[in-house]
C-alpha cells in the first residue's frame, strides 16, 4: 500500500503542478495567452481564461478527498485539454517535436489516474461494486 501510495503521489503532484502553473500563469499573463491561443491558434480570446479556470478547478477536485466521479471527471479534462493541444498545435503547422511536454503530461494524467484506482483497490473503496464481470463506480 505504501509503495504505490508514493507512486500515486510523485504523478499526482507532478501532474497537478504542471496544470496549475498552467493554469495560473494563464490567467495573470493575458497577453502572452492572447498571442499564444488567439492569435497564434486562433481560438476566440474568452478561450484562455475559461481553460485556466478549468485547470485549476481540475486541480481541486483532484486533491480534495472523496468526489471520485468528479475526480473522474477532472482526469478526463486534463487529457482532453492535453491531447487538445497536441492536436491544435500540429493543425497551426508546428512540429510534433515541439508538443513533447504535453506527451509529458499526459503520461502524468495517466500514471495518476492508474495508480489512483490501484490505491482505491487496495483501500477497499466501497463506491467500487461488481456488477456482471464488470466494475462500476457508484460516487
Amino acid at each position: 500500500m505504501k509503495k504505490i501510495n508514493i507512486i500515486y503521489w510523485i504523478f499526482t503532484g507532478l501532474l497537478l503542478a504542471l496544470m496549475l502553473f498552467s493554469g495560473v500563469t494563464s490567467l495573470v499573463n493575458p497577453e502572452s495567452t492572447k498571442a499564444l491561443i488567439s492569435t497564434h491558434l486562433g481560438y476566440p480570446e474568452y478561450f484562455g481564461p475559461l481553460i485556466s479556470i478549468a485547470k485549476i478547478l481540475g486541480v481541486i477536485a483532484i486533491l480534495v478527498p472523496g468526489f471520485s466521479r468528479l475526480k473522474e471527471w477532472a482526469y478526463a479534462g486534463f487529457t482532453f485539454d492535453l491531447v487538445f493541444a497536441v492536436l491544435s498545435f500540429i493543425a497551426v503547422g508546428d512540429p510534433v517535436s515541439g508538443t513533447w511536454f504535453m506527451f509529458f503530461g499526459l503520461i502524468l494524467v495517466f500514471g495518476s489516474y492508474i495508480f489512483y484506482h490501484k490505491k482505491r483497490k487496495q483501500a477497499g473503496s466501497p463506491a467500487d461494486v461488481k456488477v456482471a464481470g464488470s466494475e462500476v463506480s457508484m460516487g
